[in-house]
């Protein structure tokens, strides 16, 4: 019997961290084949870092260019493959395997080291443990970088994602070590992560080649590894006092006060860090007790000083404060960087004064972060003013502002203000976003929403490359473990290069596997085809919809929420205790049950499909009826707790469209999930029933009574 741990960080109600699954049986093709849409066959995957950023992905037909073959996917020769030689596996030998990754995780290094030669018997997975025992030693400071031993791993290791793993880790071991020579000798790594990036560029630094400023910059987050950096560029002056006071102001501004303190030693002295400190402590007491600053130093600690004021209580009250009493000592530019934070601050919390605060940060410079939620602080204002929405979008970078979200709402901006046709390119610059803001594009061109067109069937042979690929192989052999942790990067791994069909073939291999979030999301790497087959998906016979259907809960919407919390994954459990395909607390699905009636509901019983499903389809009608049957209220509250998104409506100080309230939820999370499951449901209405569905109706309109869903003309 076959055990799978499912985790899936960063989407659906809660961060899925790790299930345990038996490997279910070969389902037939699902809900979508039973409603005619053969080929439909596929599963869900995570977010993607567009959707976690607040978008779907570019288009359904974009890839990173380094992801994907410039070859057209007509042009590209159907590969003969033969069938692969079985590969055999001696049980003691991944026995082996398995005691190692025991043994790391309980950090039995010297167990660990005994088990490398038995486990190199394993041909699938044998380099792993010697791969621990390699990285043990190369983040270990007392230990001398062990490079010989490195060299014969990525010799035996070639090609693989373990090797470059490895490369990584020993940039950062001779880093640390002040080997840097030996750092910028290592191969390139693909895709470096913030550590390496750092190290790197500490290492040339220190090898002669100055850093500019500007790299640093670009590259800086708070990790063991950037301090050394920034440590060692501020110590040689390459960063202005300026700079280095804007690094702190964007850490601060994270509330993370472990990374705010660590930043302040690099600015300030020991005199000031006593100053510091005593205003994060009490910043009230501490402003009261200075006279107007003289210094630059006693300039920026009277800065952060005031701007922690906007995180108290009384905040309206300290905003007086300090116009009647320090406003007239600070620099310009400083007091609308600390109104720009009042405006944030206030915007988190749902509070109609965020853009009074916002408006006078006039142009300061702010952290991406924070001039979106002065957009949404426009948006929620009453009467809503979209000259200053398109104001407030114009502050941003370039970069920021060409993200979908954005161009978005310039374009409705532009049009409310009479520029219908500049507003007409921006929605047509993203109209083939698939996701929330593709959506709403089209029905501002007045465009019916439509499917893709689905590409011609996928050639068997492509299925077949994907089943004799060694990366994919291994990374099935961790997902049978349930070591999600190590599988997902592999897969990814094998993934690089590959063109369209070998993209569509891997998804399907992933599908017989039943991985169905590596299904989706190999899928949307696609650049010239977009298979909805692949990444939307009903799986389960349609069991779940007769369950929505018994209590008039339309379909797709359910199917739009599932995708999104679980991905269809029947014992997925989450870091807090969700569980199930629908992640129910233990709490609520006991509620649920007794509410239902279903009087023998035991605990134990709540990753059964059929229990799971009627439970969670029952407490998602219980948040629609509290919530006055709006589905965008409902998705908020099923993820955040239905007080959350009466408490967000009470605040609003008018009606607004379903959209700008979706856009302006305070949770990242719930912001995310809501945007997401909505999208979702519109494709699946689609699927199901081959007619066009609007997101905006799905939205409706939101009262700061009532919360009722109306019809949008």
């Amino acid at each position: 019997m076959v055990r799978r741990v499912i985790g899936y960080p960063g989407f659906g109600g809660d961060a899925v961290r790790a299930a345990t699954a038996l490997r279910p049986r070969a389902w037939a093709w699902g809900l979508a084949v039973l409603l005619g849409l053969a080929g439909c066959a596929g599963a869900q995957a995570p977010t993607t870092a567009e959707q976690q950023a607040g978008e779907a992905p570019r288009t359904g037909q974009t890839a990173p260019a380094s992801h994907v073959s410039d070859v057209a996917a007509t042009q590209i020769p159907t590969p003969v493959v033969s069938a692969p030689a079985p590969v055999v596996v001696p049980p003691a030998a991944r026995q082996a395997v398995q005691d190692a990754y025991d043994a790391v995780n309980k950090r039995r290094w010297a167990e660990l080291d005994r088990l490398v030669p038995l486990a190199a018997a394993d041909p699938v997975l044998g380099l792993y443990p010697r791969y621990w025992a390699l990285r043990n030693r190369l983040q270990d400071r007392a230990r001398p970088v062990p490079d010989a031993e490195v060299r014969q791993f990525l010799s035996d290791a070639a090609g693989t994602y373990l090797g470059e793993r490895i490369r990584a880790d020993w940039i950062l071991a001779a880093t640390r070590a002040g080997d840097y020579a030996q750092a910028l000798q290592v191969p390139a790594v693909d895709d470096p992560s913030s550590s390496v990036r750092c190290a790197l560029l500490l290492a040339r630094h220190q090898s002669g080649k100055r850093a500019r400023a500007s790299e640093v910059l670009d590259i800086f987050q708070p990790n063991a590894d950037c301090w050394d950096l920034l440590d060692q560029v501020a110590a040689d002056h390459v960063l202005s006092r300026k700079e280095l006071n804007g690094l702190l102001r964007d850490t601060l501004e994270t509330g993370k006060r472990g990374n705010a303190d660590r930043m302040a030693g690099v600015v300030f002295d020991d005199a000031a860090m006593v100053q510091y400190a005593a205003l994060m402590k009490n910043p009230r007491k501490w402003l009261e007790s200075r006279s107007q600053p003289r210094s630059a130093v006693d300039f920026e600690l009277m800065t952060i000083a005031l701007s922690r004021l906007a995180r108290a209580d009384d905040r309206a009250e300290a905003a007086r404060a300090i116009q009647e009493r320090w406003a007239g000592w600070m620099p310009k530019a400083d007091l609308q960087w600390v109104w720009g934070q009042f405006g944030l601050v206030a915007a988190l919390n749902v509070d109609p004064e965020a853009v009074r605060w916002y408006r006078q940060s006039g142009f300061v410079p702010m952290t991406d972060y924070n001039h979106a939620w002065e957009v949404r602080a426009e948006l929620r204002a009453a009467p809503l003013d979209w000259g200053r929405v398109a104001a407030a979008i114009r502050k941003m970078s370039a970069r920021q502002a060409d993200e979908p979200v954005w161009r978005y709402w310039y374009g409705r901006a532009l049009a409310a203000q009479g520029n219908t046709e500049a507003a007409r390119q921006y929605y047509e610059s993203i109209v083939d976003e698939q996701g929330f803001y593709g959506l709403l594009a089209a029905e501002e061109l007045g465009r019916t929403p439509t499917l893709p067109e689905q590409p011609g069937p996928l050639d068997p042979a492509w299925v077949a490359q994907a089943r004799a690929n060694p990366g994919l192989q291994r990374a099935v052999a961790l997902f049978d473990l349930g070591w999600r942790r190590e599988a997902v990067p592999e897969w990814n791994f094998a993934l690089r290069g590959m063109n369209d069909p070998q993209l569509r073939g891997a998804a399907e291999f992933a599908r017989e596997q039943h991985i169905y979030d590596r299904v989706v999301n190999t899928s949307q790497l696609t650049r010239d085809v977009a298979d909805f087959s692949q990444r939307f998906i009903a799986p389960f016979e349609g069991q779940v919809a007769a369950k929505a259907r018994l209590i008039d809960l339309d379909p797709a919407w359910v199917y739009g929420l599932i995708r999104q919390e679980s991905r269809f994954i029947t014992d997925a459990r989450s870091r807090v205790g969700a569980s199930g395909l629908m992640q129910l607390m233990p709490a609520t699905a006991r509620h649920v049950a007794r509410k239902i009636g279903m009087k023998d509901f035991k605990p134990s019983q709540v990753n059964d499909f059929d229990t799971n499903t009627i439970l969670g389809t029952h407490y998602l009608n219980m948040v629609l009826q509290d919530l006055n049957g709006s589905e965008l209220l409902a998705t908020a509250g099923y993820n955040a707790g239905p007080g959350r998104p009466k408490r967000w409506r009470a605040q609003l100080p008018a009606p607004v469209e379903g959209a700008i309230f979706a856009e302006t939820i305070p949770f990242t999370e719930t912001r995310l999930y809501v945007k997401n499951v909505l999208s979702n449901a519109v494709y699946y209405a689609m699927l199901f029933s081959g007619r066009p569905d609007s997101l905006k109706a799905r939205l409706g309109m939101v009262s700061p009574l009532s919360g009722t869903r109306t019809a949008l003309p």
